[in-house]
C-alpha cells in the first residue's frame, strides 16, 4: 500500500546518525544522502526516507501521529529502541514490553521519539499459535 515513508529533520545530520544506529539494529544499512540532502534507507522492499523541509519552515513532528517499524524479535525491539535512544532519540510512553492487543494479539512494543520529535514505535508480533 505505501511506496515509502518520509519524516522532517530540523537536523538532518542528527538524525541521520539516530536513524542510522536505530535501523541498523533493524537489520538495515546506513542511509545515503541524495545531492538535495534527503537521506534514504532500503530494508527490505522498504523506503524510508528523512529530510529538511522543502518549503524552508523548521520540521515539526505530527501530533497523534506514529511511524511503526517491524522488527523480527523482542530483542531487536529492544536493541532498536536502546540504539535510538543512545543516538539522541527520547523514550516516551510504557517501557518497551507486552501489550494485549484485541484483536491484534499479543504484541512486543517500544516507543521513542527521534531527533526532530517524530514519534516512532518498534514492533514485533509473534507468529499465532497453529
Amino acid at each position: 500500500m505505501f511506496s515509502h515513508v518520509m519524516l522532517g529533520a530540523s537536523n538532518p545530520d542528527q538524525s541521520k546518525q539516530f536513524y542510522d544506529a536505530f535501523l541498523g539494529a533493524l537489520g538495515c544499512k546506513p542511509g545515503f544522502t541524495d545531492s538535495k540532502g534527503r537521506t534514504f534507507w532500503r530494508h527490505a522492499g522498504n523506503t524510508f526516507a528523512i529530510s529538511a523541509p522543502i518549503n524552508g519552515e523548521p520540521a515539526c513532528f505530527g501530533n497523534g501521529a506514529t511511524t511503526g517499524f517491524a522488527a523480527e524479535s523482542p530483542e531487536q525491539v529492544d536493541a532498536a529502541h536502546a540504539a535510538g535512544v543512545a543516538s539522541g532519540g527520547v523514550t516516551c510512553e510504557d517501557p518497551p514490553g507486552w501489550r494485549e492487543h484485541a484483536p491484534g494479539g499479543r504484541l512486543y512494543l517500544a516507543y521513542l521519539r527521534d531527533p526532530a520529535g517524530n514519534k516512532l514505535c518498534v514492533l514485533h508480533r509473534p507468529p499465532k499459535a497453529a
